[in-house]
């Protein structure tokens, strides 16, 4: 069995690797980011690295090549994306398809390639956003991929349910990982109180349980969702922020 981690050099997807490899349950994880990435150090025999470039095609479909290399690709979690934090109206055309490029015409060609090529009875799951149903100021480009990567996880889910294949969506808020440190600026401590306690100039609230999710919490989700224990849940969207979005 082989399961594919999108986004695997960074915060969540990280996370996810090693949730993984701590289980035990794949013989291959195989870990998936940009070339040039800031690898972390895995120890785990099962654990193989591979780069490549979502928004091409030809990348995508080599991954799953690689991947079949070490047995049928049975999960798939998609971890990757890119941010930018912009109004509409500074939000260049190239910003915008920039975005939607790599979190939605990426997620469509590693669903299309899972509809192909997963085993039977596999599962996927995307990380998206809860900027995908909640509204951002300044998450006009990002919040509208993360949309669409959401519902083209969900129709996945509907069209391949007769071979048993699941899909589902986890839509986390803020997480401290690098992109979320990287919206503070010089000014760590000062963002994390601001996300926690919300903006309502920007019409915002804050973090009911009082803490900014670890990668962990989100990997959690992720594994149980991947695992046999998840295997009548599919087509679902799974907010892990907190309460930051009421409860949608």
């Amino acid at each position: 069995m082989t399961i594919i981690v999108t986004g695997a050099a960074g915060g969540i997807g990280r996370a996810v690797v090693d949730a993984l490899a701590e289980d035990g349950t794949s013989s291959t994880i195989l870990a998936v980011d940009l070339p040039g990435s800031d690898w972390p150090e895995h120890t785990q025999p099962s654990v193989r690295r591979h780069e490549a470039d979502l928004s091409i095609e030809a990348d995508v479909e080599a991954l799953f090549v690689e991947a079949e290399a070490s047995g049928p690709v049975t999960g798939l979690a998609h971890v990757a994306g890119v941010f930018t934090l912009t109004s509409l109206t500074d939000t260049t055309l190239e910003q915008f398809e920039r975005i939607h490029r790599v979190n939605s015409a990426g997620t469509f060609l590693l669903l299309r390639e899972v509809a192909r090529r997963m085993a039977d009875k596999g599962s996927v799951v995307t990380v998206t956003s809860n900027a995908a149903r909640v509204p951002r100021a300044g998450m006009g480009a990002y919040g509208s991929s993360k949309a669409a990567a959401t519902q083209l996880t969900r129709i996945a889910g509907l069209e391949l349910a007769d071979r048993g294949i699941r899909a589902n969506a986890v839509c986390p808020g803020s997480t401290d990982t690098a992109m979320q440190r990287g919206m503070w600026g010089d000014d760590p401590e000062g963002g994390r109180r601001a996300v926690l306690a919300g903006d309502p100039a920007a019409h915002r609230v804050g973090i009911p349980l009082g803490r900014i999710a670890d990668p962990q919490d989100v990997a959690e989700v992720v594994t149980f969702l991947l695992s046999e224990k998840a295997r009548h849940v599919t087509m679902q969207e799974i907010f892990v922020d907190g309460g930051a979005s009421l409860g949608p």
